[in-house]
């Protein structure tokens, strides 16, 4: 479906136009005609089905029609909470692409910054506030904060408000918000937490899941490496080098993990660097542009951090440590094979994350293909160093040792026996 049969006001139409947007995706195609209507929502997508247009679209359409394009007295109609300051600020840059032809002001706000220039911008007036939801309670308790004129509220990313423990500050927002809002919601991955926080503060919303989570890209292709947990690193230097990769997202499970990988890739002359909540926000952001800019090769990222990465041509992840949750695995690999190009994802296993792995294939249905050529494959137990000490300590019957009873003979059959035994 075209965006000029959606029934949308032209100062839109001009905007998505300008951006190069003419066809509709499965997700905007349903959404943006029951957010104009003003129904509640609950939408599941993953990263790269159009998800955050599918709601700024028609928030833009229904504002320009209530505020126009004159100057005019500036109140916050609109609020939309994001778990990350990389999410809010694409958030923004959103809107900003939208609300071109229109009169619509928006603001992006999040702690870990000064707050002074946020609350000058919010004095001025602003239609849109997009937050952490951290600094809008801060804000709002301070009085800077009116939502008496608000007409909608989105949730985004509303599973990792659950993960990131945000989701009660979540609910402290919607019940400040008035009881006659038009509520969105939308989510990667729909965990029962989430269906509940849906029940309790949607009114009749409709539900709409287009290539939710639990479905990975068919344009993706898998391959695992068995390989021993402390020889990863030389595993990722290895295939950066002999593969000559570029441009590539490497996920670790933790914020030292991250950093320590990226000081080991630097010391041996690769360009990396790394993403995670502890860093500041203009830290982040030269990294994410550095990434975008090519100029670095290797970006090593936490899974809230990354969820700020939005490119459209990355052709491959490597999971470095392999995530617990099989949608989290889906979710990262969303990151490559989009927009209909194919993409390349590596997971590095390690002996105690098997279980992991045997899940995500179980969810993905298929078996991911083991490479075989693998200078650090995992070690054979039964030739380890550990083992063959448990043998000696433990053999009953040392062949040559005095002290046990019937001739050397016998000891030396008792002695093979229980080799076989310990084999």
């Amino acid at each position: 479906m075209k965006f000029i049969d959606l029934k949308l006001s032209n100062n839109v139409l001009e905007a998505i136009n300008e951006a190069g947007y003419q066809e509709a995706t499965p997700i905007q195609e349903q959404v943006i005609p029951e957010i104009i209507l003003g129904n509640d929502i609950v939408g599941c997508a993953q990263t790269g089905t159009g998800k955050t247009a599918a709601f700024t679209i028609p928030i833009v359409n229904n504002l320009h029609r209530i505020v126009g394009s004159g100057k005019k007295v500036k109140y916050i109609r609109t609020v939309i909470l994001a778990p990350t300051r990389e999410l809010a600020q694409q958030l923004g840059e959103n809107f900003d692409l939208f609300t071109t032809y229109t009169s619509i002001k928006s603001l992006v706000i999040y702690g870990g910054v000064n707050q002074v220039p946020q609350v000058n911008k919010l004095k001025e007036g602003v239609d849109v506030l997009i937050a952490t939801p951290g600094r809008f309670l801060d804000l709002y308790k301070q009085g800077f904060i009116n939502l008496n004129h608000m007409h909608h509220l989105v949730i985004d990313e509303a599973d990792l408000m659950l993960d990131m423990g945000f989701i009660n500050d979540v609910k402290k927002i919607i019940k400040l918000s008035p009881e006659n809002r038009q509520t969105l919601l939308f989510s990667a991955t729909m965990p029962m937490e989430v269906r509940a926080l849906a029940d309790e503060f949607l009114t009749r919303p409709k539900y709409v899941s287009v290539d939710p989570i639990s479905s990975a890209s068919a344009n993706v292709s898998h391959q695992a490496y068995l390989v021993e947990k402390e020889d990863k690193r030389n595993l990722l230097k290895h295939l950066i080098e002999t593969k000559e990769l570029k441009n590539v997202l490497v996920f670790v499970r933790t914020k030292h993990g991250a950093d320590a990988t990226k000081d080991s890739l630097v010391k041996q002359g690769i360009k990396a660097d790394s993403i995670h909540g502890d860093k500041s926000q203009a830290a982040r952001n030269e990294v994410l542009e550095a990434f975008k800019n090519k100029e670095i090769d290797v970006l090593l990222a936490t899974d809230v951090a990354a969820r700020g990465i939005d490119i459209d041509d990355l052709p491959l992840v490597i999971n470095f440590d392999l995530p617990n949750i099989a949608e989290t695995f889906v979710h990262r690999i969303g990151r490559t094979g989009r927009a209909g190009a194919s993409g390349l994802a590596i997971s590095f296993c390690s002996k105690d994350e098997k279980t992991y792995l045997t899940t995500i294939e179980r969810h993905l249905r298929e078996k991911i293909k083991v490479v075989k050529d693998n200078p650090f494959p995992w070690r054979d137990e039964s030739t380890s160093t550990g083992k063959k000490d448990f043998r000696k300590k433990f053999n009953p019957n040392p062949g040559n040792k005095p002290g046990g009873s019937g001739s050397n003979s016998r000891k030396s059959e008792n002695s093979k026996k229980n080799k076989k035994r310990w084999y």
